[in-house]
Order: structure tokens, then sequence, then C-alpha cells
């Protein structure tokens, strides 16, 4: 086995917040930390990419002043083991755009678009992680062979920490919560 072949150190073992926070942002880059460990994230699709993009442009454009959508930064789930989650789409607090790490408390609603190898993670753990966490609202888009998104919502049940199944959309959302819009995912 030659020397390229050997995986870093920092892949085999747990890291720390603070060891993370030492990281520079390449390093961070595609990738996200459960319970401490790496997991590396091969890169989205251009059509995944557009379908975060349209999705964070338009909630962004709906939220108001108070609330900031993008896509693709940290949110801290965790401290100790740390864990890290790297959302498709991020609807956050304005009034934290400069705070480091963002933290469930600054985050309204995540999305996630699930591509091949990351149905199990979108569709069972992140769900379970975001609700434990206190994400008021989790969507979850899938990439329909018929080219229409399908789009599937969840709102936060806050006495079990857990989410209740919202509404469907296929292509368009209207959508009341968490704030009003229509949403045409269908123009890629």
């Amino acid at each position: 086995m030659t020397s390229e072949m050997v995986a870093p150190a920092w892949m085999h073992q747990q890291i720390t917040a603070e060891e993370y926070e030492s990281w520079s942002a390449e390093q961070c880059s595609g990738i996200e930390i459960v319970d401490g460990m790496v997991v590396v994230s091969p890169s989205a699709s251009k059509r995944h990419k557009r379908l975060a993009r349209l999705l964070a442009n338009a909630l962004d454009a709906a939220a108001g002043p108070d609330w900031n959508a993008d896509t693709d930064f940290d949110v801290r789930l965790q401290d100790v083991p740390l864990t890290n989650r790297r959302p498709d789409v991020i609807v956050y607090r304005a009034d934290t755009i400069d705070i480091t790490p963002t933290r469930p408390e600054h985050v309204l609603l995540v999305a996630e678009v699930v591509s091949p190898g990351s149905e199990t993670t979108d569709r069972v753990v992140k769900l379970d992680q975001y609700a434990k966490a206190g994400i008021g609202f989790y969507w979850r888009i899938e990439q329909a062979a018929t080219g229409m998104p399908l789009v599937y919502t969840y709102l936060l049940d806050p006495a079990t920490r857990t989410y209740r199944e919202g509404d469907v959309f296929v292509g368009t959302l209207k959508i009341t919560a968490p704030f009003a819009a229509e949403i045409d995912l269908g123009q890629i």
C-alpha cells in the first residue's frame, strides 16, 4: 500500500469541536461530523445544487427581513460528541448571520435534497436528528424520475421532539407555514 492510499488520521478518530474549529474552510467543505467522526459527502450533481439554490432563493424572498435562507453551511447540532450537519438549505434568523457556529435555536427550517447514496440518511437519520435538535420545519426533496421534484414537509411537535408529516408537493409548493409562499421547483 502506498502513502497515497492511506487515509488521513482524522478520518479514523473522533474530533472535538475545538479541533474542527481550527480547520480551514477548505478542510470543512464536503464533510459533516457525526458523533465526532468525519463523514465525507460526494460532490452534488448540478440538478441537486440547482434545486437547493432555487429553493433557498425563493424562501429568502418570502421570509421577510427577520429570516435569511442560504445553502450549504454547518449547523452545530451538538458539541459532545461533535455533530455538525450541512443541510442543503437553511432558513435562519437574520440577526445571527455573523454568529458561528450556527445552532438549532438560530434555525427555523432545513431542507435536504435526496441524492443516490443519501436516501436513508435524509429520510430517517436527519429527520430524527433535526427533530431532536428542535428545528421547527424539515423538508425533504426527492428527485423523481419524472423530473418533477417531490417535496415532503414535516412540522416539529415540540413536546415529543419528533416531526409530524405535513403536505407533499409535486413541483410547486404552496405553503402557509412557516410563512406564505408559492415556490415553483419544476422550473429546472
